[in-house]
């Protein structure tokens, strides 16, 4: 039997595989033992929210504050727009090839005259480029209203715009022609030139934003300190 089996040979029997190594991942051997919650990526933490009205950046002391006040300069400017306007009318139809109507003596009069030129009767031979200038200013007030917080700038502004846009009516539409129009004046006070609501009312916008400037308040309502 021992013969027959050296002759014909013992029939293979395959041998039980063998465990494959453990190949350690990019991240190491440490990896896997950290479990999946290790593979994950660090979860973002909820994100600070910024002050209502603030923009990204903008702390809380930057932003302005309250409401917007543009129609604080609306009001002011067809206010003196109007008061402009009525009081040119008037004097146009009263007042043009009349003697002075005396106010307050000789103090103060009201005498119709037609001015070429800038307020208080300055540069008339430049009408076209005062009429520009005008333009722009009211494009300027305009743009700048967007970021209007400032109740005392809202006035400044609207007397501006106010008086700006009575004088480029005149420029546009009195004679002798289109944006070479003449504006009307008639407040002449004693050793001083003659002027109009408008002027006064650019004056007056003028100084306060002046006064407004050296107390540091901007027009977004937020003070700086120099």
């Amino acid at each position: 039997m021992a013969e027959a089996e050296r002759i014909i040979g013992t029939p293979d029997v395959p041998e039980p595989d063998a465990p494959e190594p453990d190949v350690p991942g990019p991240g190491g051997a440490g990896q896997e033992a950290a479990g999946p919650d290790a593979a994950r990526p660090d979860t973002p933490g909820p994100a600070q929210d910024a002050p209502d009205g603030a923009g990204p950046g903008e702390s809380a002391e930057e932003r302005p504050r309250g409401k917007r006040r543009l129609t604080v300069l609306f009001v002011v400017a067809v206010l003196a727009y109007l008061l402009d306007l009525v009081s040119k009318t008037i004097v146009v139809a009263k007042l043009e090839h009349h003697p002075p109507v005396k106010v307050i003596g000789d103090l103060l009069q009201f005498d119709a005259i037609r001015n070429a030129g800038a307020a208080f009767g300055l540069g008339s031979a430049y009408t076209v480029i005062f009429t520009i200038v005008a333009a722009s200013v009211i494009v300027v007030i305009v743009r700048l209203a967007r970021k209007l917080y400032s109740a005392p700038w809202a006035v400044a502004l609207g007397l501006l715009l106010g008086g700006a846009l009575g004088n480029l009516t005149d420029r546009i539409f009195r004679s002798p022609s289109a944006f070479q129009g003449e504006v009307v004046d008639f407040i002449r006070p004693a050793h001083f030139a003659v002027f109009n609501l408008a002027d006064s009312a650019i004056v007056c916008g003028g100084i306060l934003i002046v006064l407004l400037s050296f107390r540091g308040l901007d027009p977004d309502g937020t003070v700086h300190k120099d």
